[in-house]
């Protein structure tokens, strides 16, 4: 536990313990990238129903996961992305972040080594941490995108994966296909994995699929895809993940979840269930609030751009910045907490000790805020 950070989501919401917040301006938290209201009306029903009418939701269940979940995942994904993926290259877990704990599992070993792009994504860094294993940080380029060739060059005897975040979490840029397929290759022919986290897929600006990676032949040989269902249907509390694999790599999976949880929120699982059947125009209305967000992002900027500020990148449920002040973003966020009541998270979280872009930047997550909240953002943004 020594040899990594404080959770930063918990971190920062200590700096406003104890702070009282003027009631002409209330506090705006863009910290967390989480919905904060429940699950349509719809689906508590259905969670409801399954609470007091299926006794199955109260007992142990497979260690993969609910076989119709499972199943449902594969036909979906089959339809989305092309190619083939069936329900036994499918795996739910207890969130995203334990996907890709229990991938990490079956690649790594203290001592080896995962290439991350920064600004990288701050659970996947602590649980590399905590097991021995080094993060081999791959610095962003322009529009934040990592580049391929610069990859290359970090990999050794010891690398095992390269993890890609698409649409990316902290810097919300989508990564374009042929980027996606450039890494893939580039995995494939040096013999390690590549992991594509898409937990915010379903807010993905774009149409269509965004990368052909499960179209090329034998797919499951290279590519780890890890998904959350969280965002698409506000199931943060009950913990429901997904992982797409190989078999034989869910199969080394299972003997790290069976250890840790035994088997996924059966409760959970229903809802994601229920919500992939029946809440696709629901998920297509969320999807276009996002853009929408996104939009007014992308409409007041210029009020920030003139004062010094630059949009490094916005989509799914982030907007990251640049500011123009001399001191680092980790003090500045606590300024701003004090004097405009805005909680958001500094560039420091996500990179390495010491990488100057990370005092420059600012990680602003809109998925809690309309578009008058961000209009408000601004404003106050406006005054630092």
């Amino acid at each position: 536990m020594a040899a990594t950070f404080p959770p930063p989501v918990m971190e920062a919401r200590r700096w406003i313990d104890g702070v009282e917040f003027p009631t002409d301006r209330p506090l705006i938290n863009v910290s967390q990238a989480a919905p904060v209201d429940p699950p349509p009306a719809p689906l508590r029903e259905a969670m409801a129903q399954f609470v007091l009418e299926d006794d199955a939701t109260h007992l142990y269940g497979p260690v993969l996961g609910l076989p119709e979940l499972r199943t449902e995942v594969a036909a979906q994904w089959t339809a989305a992305y092309g190619g083939q993926v069936s329900a036994s290259q499918v795996a739910i877990t207890s969130g995203c972040n334990q996907a890709f704990a229990s991938m990490i599992a079956t690649l790594c070993a203290a001592g080896d080594e995962v290439i991350i792009p920064t600004p990288w994504y701050f659970n996947h860094k602590m649980w590399l941490d905590m097991g021995g294993i080094t993060s081999v940080p791959l610095k962003a380029g322009a529009g934040l995108l990592p580049s391929v060739d610069d990859t290359a060059t970090l990999i050794t005897s010891k690398t095992r994966a390269i993890t890609l975040v698409s649409p990316n979490n902290p810097g919300g840029v989508e990564y374009p296909s042929d980027l996606l397929s450039a890494f893939y290759e580039l995995c494939d022919a040096h013999g390690i994995a590549l992991i594509v986290d898409e937990t915010y897929r379903d807010f993905d600006s774009r149409s269509g699929a965004p990368h052909d990676l499960f179209t090329h032949p034998n797919w499951e040989d290279t590519l780890i895809q890890l998904y959350s269902f969280s965002k698409a249907y506000r199931l943060t509390g009950h913990r429901v993940g997904a992982m797409v694999a190989s078999v034989a790599r869910l199969a080394e999976a299972e003997k790290f979840l069976d250890t840790v949880t035994i088997c996924p929120n059966q409760l959970g699982q229903r809802a994601a269930l229920w919500g992939m059947q029946n809440l696709g125009e629901w998920l297509g209305e969320q999807r276009a609030e996002i853009l929408a967000r996104r939009a007014a992002i992308e409409e007041h900027f210029p009020k920030l751009a003139a004062k010094g500020w630059t949009l490094e990148g916005n989509g799914a449920y982030f907007a990251y910045m640049t500011h123009p002040f001399d001191e680092p973003s980790d003090q500045l966020a606590q300024r701003m907490v004090r004097d405009i009541s805005v909680l958001c998270l500094p560039g420091t979280m996500f990179v390495p000790e010491g990488d100057p872009s990370g005092a420059k930047s600012l990680r602003i997550a809109f998925a809690n805020i309309d578009a008058d909240g961000i209009a408000e953002l601004f404003e106050r943004m406006e005054t630092l």
